[in-house]
């Protein structure tokens, strides 16, 4: 059909051609109002080698319309300004990650498969087996930690940071802010004002443990046996358990996948002996007090002027390391929150140490109330006031409204000289201006 247009369109005279084009173009509006075809006919004046010869004319050839995204952003682009998740009521239990109804779904489907006598079909990591894919992932993820906690214990000697003795609040600056925003027992003595100390690392990377198990599917943990365990942050363990090999933390590697019919293991290789807890050696004759903030301050000395942009740079790059590592292991292993607290167990099912004091623990006799876990919840963000300059006054409560937040970790790499990556800026807020306290009033 081209080749038919493309040999009739060189007898026209100017006068068809334009007429045809006006044409063209009138069916192309009438098109284009009717449905977004994303492709449109156009014409254009070229030179086709057709055989021997060499034809001239006007040659009409399709062209693709440019892809138009919803509300004019593009993949990858972040809103302008955007708030930060809600703070959950105390008195409450948490939202499901995963909607109730499809929880519901997943038991109804399994209790048939038990019924019927028929095995639960079981992928890696779920029937024991690790995946090889994630091994990678894991060594990235506790390489990541380990420099993120250097980092911070060497940051800490130049920028200063303060936390409330009443209650969680930190603040990355030369001096405490002045938002009347204290929730601690004595707070209405001090009008909502924080009582500023000076913090430490475990101020800004929220220290989240969990129980080691050399196996994750044998014995629960009960509240008598609670303290026959290791208690290690929880981004190590959930390292451990996708394949990382650490010799004072050992792990149970199977070779056979366990097998399930409903709720009920029906094999899973036998009992194995547990090693005895490692706490019993001296923690300073071993590596792995490189994977604990405890005493970070004291091992690492402070850095030189010249090298504190570098080292937040690092830091900050390992900050985004472990959050997109956990996220992509959390996609496969099993982890567990309580509802109501802040503990987390990392393994197929919750330990039943009864140590929950929050919401209502006295109907639970203390038992935690387990649900899958969020990545926010093993690798808490930790959001703080961002600092437009750290050297200036301090914030106030008439301006809270101008103000951004952040996360403790990018905060603080900032303020050190790092580049903050995009996805933080739309809660920093670092596009609006904060008023003076005269000019806020007059502010629509």
């Amino acid at each position: 059909m081209l080749q038919t247009l493309s040999t009739a369109s060189s007898l026209w005279n100017p006068s068809q051609r334009s007429a045809c084009l006006e044409i063209v173009e009138f069916q192309r509006s009438q098109l284009s109002s009717l449905s977004p075809c994303p492709f449109y006919l156009k014409f254009g004046s070229k030179s086709v080698q057709k055989g021997r010869a060499l034809v001239s004319g006007t040659f009409p050839y399709a062209c693709q319309r440019p892809k138009q995204y919803p509300a004019g952003k593009k993949p990858g682009e972040y809103p302008q300004n955007m708030d930060l998740p809600p703070v959950l009521p105390k008195k409450k239990k948490k939202p499901y990650p995963i909607p109730f109804k499809e929880i519901q779904k997943a038991a109804r489907k399994d209790k048939k498969l038990a019924e019927r006598g028929i095995e639960k079909p079981l992928q890696p990591p779920k029937n024991g087996l690790l995946v090889p894919e994630l091994i990678p992932v894991a060594y990235e993820v506790l390489d990541a930690w380990k420099l993120l906690i250097k980092g911070l214990a060497q940051l800490l000697y130049v920028i200063p940071v303060y936390g409330c003795s009443e209650c969680s609040e930190i603040h990355v600056a030369h001096s405490g802010h002045n938002i009347q925003d204290c929730k601690g027992p004595s707070s209405s003595k001090r009008r909502g004002l924080h009582s500023w100390v000076k913090g430490s690392i475990n101020d800004i990377l929220i220290p989240i443990e969990s129980y080691h198990l050399y196996d994750p599917f044998g014995r629960r943990i009960k509240h008598e046996t609670r303290f026959d365990y290791d208690r290690i942050p929880a981004v190590v363990e959930l390292c451990i358990q996708a394949g990382v090999d650490i010799p004072e933390y050992p792990s149970r590697r199977r070779t056979n996948p366990i097998r399930m019919i409903g709720k009920k293991i029906i094999d899973r290789g036998g009992y194995v002996e547990e090693p005895k807890p490692w706490r019993a050696v001296d923690p300073s004759s071993s590596s792995i007090i490189d994977l604990d903030t405890c005493g970070a301050c004291e091992r690492f000395p402070p850095p030189s002027p010249e090298d504190v942009p570098i080292i937040a740079q690092e830091t900050m790059n390992a900050h985004e390391t472990v959050q997109t590592g956990v996220t992509k292991l959390m996609k496969k292993y099993t982890v567990k929150a309580c509802g109501y607290c802040s503990e987390v167990h990392v393994g197929p099912w919750g330990h039943n140490a009864k140590l929950c004091g929050e919401f209502k623990h006295q109907w639970r006799d203390g038992k935690h109330g387990w649900q899958d876990a969020t990545v926010s919840e093993v690798f808490p963000p930790n959001y703080v006031w961002h600092v437009q300059d750290p050297k200036g006054p301090p914030m106030r409560s008439a301006l809270k409204r101008y103000y951004g937040k952040a996360p403790a970790v990018v905060e603080l790499c900032m303020q050190a000289g790092a580049q903050v990556p995009r996805r933080y800026k739309p809660m920093m807020r670092l596009d609006i201006i904060v008023p003076e306290s005269e000019e806020a009033s007059l502010v629509a």
